[in-house]
């Protein structure tokens, strides 16, 4: 069988994606709002049909909080980005006499996942146009179908506001062959790496710039002086939205003991199942890959009710959250990896300092830079957890999932992208948006420094001048 080459299919990609850069630089910034406007209107009014797309295809998931997903990518990021200046003269400082101006990276190529495909492509659709960045989509295998609707319903939308042709497109050869070929293609300009491991790693072995996220094994702390109704309607909101598929979501429950007995109550009438040590030791098994190291692939957003069949015991009917009692942390304990569906480790420790530990351990296992989510009304350690934790997000009395994507419980930017930092192998810590698609160019005028023009040129060269002297010179008559 001969083998196909994708160089030309790559070329084709790109020298369309690089004339509509080329088209984007004479565009100003009224009409490249009213392109993001219409692609806001069209993504909204098609939620629910994407939703339904995307729940059928990949079999994941609760459609009722893909909508609210779709909603987010839409509405909640259109009112974040809708006034920023993303289009030439962006600031201004006479004083320094420095200009800022807003100039686009060119040709992004964005992966999508699995997990909420139609949602992260609105998302990047949006924060591309309003930068005036032209969008090659690499939708997930199991999501082409849905996540291509999407970009298809966007673009057409783009383009009757006038959108130059080609500012999105997508891929429609699924081999990892044709993805590398876009990758390391001469126009491409950036890489958005959401998506699977594997997918991740080609992009950061492309060469290209890449903007990645990491793994989120998020642990929850509760303390003794938590509003305990507020964790639990929190947590179990956040764990089960969408039955855990945001990487966001919470991973392990650590209890302060005295908080444990009461906290337990309100999780049960919540609709929670605590396990016994035999059902946690089955569902481990059942829900993760100890070999690979993975969460198993056909648990990823599926109810508790197929979790705990899966596992092979009962669990009382209406139950939304499988709670698993982990004696430790690492590989002889499945169930402190990050796995994406309603299921959360249990952790009862005596002490703060236990609970920080535990959470350090889980944080370390593989969500450094990620999230960490925190129910207390004690300042001190909330600052405590702060510290000692990496992680991009804290989120303090606030579900961990919504908290983390943004723009509901708190005011970080919303987002479908979080990056994790250089722990995780990430350049930003950030909630990723407009801000990190555009090169800045900096006009900087003739402002000298009379400092440095007073000291006389051989007061460098003196040896007997140290430190402290220059300092006092270069701050003389300041």
């Amino acid at each position: 069988m001969a083998v196909l080459d994708h160089a030309p299919y790559a070329d084709d990609l790109l020298a369309k994606a690089a004339a509509a850069a080329e088209a984007f630089l004479t565009y100003d910034q009224a009409a490249v709002d009213r392109i993001v406007r219409a692609v806001f209107r069209r993504a909204y009014d098609q939620r629910l049909e994407l939703a339904r797309m995307a729940h059928e295809e990949t079999g994941i998931g609760v459609l009722e909080h893909k909508v609210i997903k779709n909603i987010w990518a839409s509405l909640l990021v259109y009112e974040h980005i809708k006034g920023q200046k993303t289009v030439g003269v962006i600031s201004h400082d006479p004083a320094s006499g420095v200009t800022e101006i807003a100039k686009p990276h060119g040709p992004i190529l964005a992966l999508t996942p699995l997990t909420n495909p139609t949602s992260t492509t609105i998302f990047k659709a949006l924060i591309a146009l309003k930068t005036r960045n032209p969008l090659i989509f690499s939708p997930h295998g199991g999501a082409r179908r849905s996540s291509r609707a999407a970009a298809q319903v966007l673009y057409e939308a783009a383009l009757e506001a006038g959108a130059p042709q080609h500012c999105l497109q997508w891929m429609t050869r699924s081999n990892l062959e044709a993805l590398q070929a876009i990758m390391r293609h001469r126009d491409l300009a950036l890489i958005i790496a959401t998506g699977t491991r594997q997918v991740v790693k080609e992009a950061d072995s492309s060469g290209k710039p890449v903007i990645g996220i990491g793994p989120g094994n998020v642990p929850v702390y509760v303390d003794q002086t938590a509003d305990l109704r507020l964790a639990a309607d929190s947590i179990i909101l956040s764990k089960t939205f969408d039955n855990g598929t945001v990487c966001a979501s919470e991973q392990a429950l650590v209890v302060h003991r005295n908080a444990a007995p009461a906290l337990r109550a309100l999780f049960e009438a919540r609709g929670a199942h605590f396990c016994s040590e035999d059902e946690s030791r089955a569902l481990g098994r059942a829900a993760f890959d100890s070999k690979e190291g993975l969460m198993r692939a056909d648990v990823v957003g599926r109810p508790a009710s197929y979790l705990a069949a899966k596992a092979g015991f009962a669990i009382p009917e209406g139950t939304r959250l499988l709670v698993a009692p982990c004696r430790g942390v690492g590989p002889r304990y499945p169930l402190s990896y990050e796995i994406l569906t309603p299921i959360l480790a249990y952790y009862e420790v005596p002490t703060t300092k236990k609970a920080l530990d535990v959470c350090l351990k889980l944080n370390a296992l593989g969500g450094r830079g990620h999230t960490v989510s925190l129910y207390a009304n004690d300042g001190d350690l909330v600052q405590e957890f702060a510290a000692s934790l990496s992680a991009g997000r804290i989120c303090v009395n606030t579900p961990a999932t919504h908290g983390a994507i943004g723009g509901t419980y708190n005011s970080l930017p919303p987002s479908f992208t979080l990056s994790c930092g250089t722990q995780a192998g990430n350049i930003f810590t950030d909630n990723i948006s407009t801000t990190h698609l555009l090169n800045i160019q900096r006009v900087a005028r003739r402002r000298p420094n009379p400092r440095w023009f007073q000291i006389e040129e051989g007061v460098w060269l003196d040896p007997q001048i140290g430190g402290d002297k220059i300092r006092s010179l270069y701050n003389r008559n300041f």
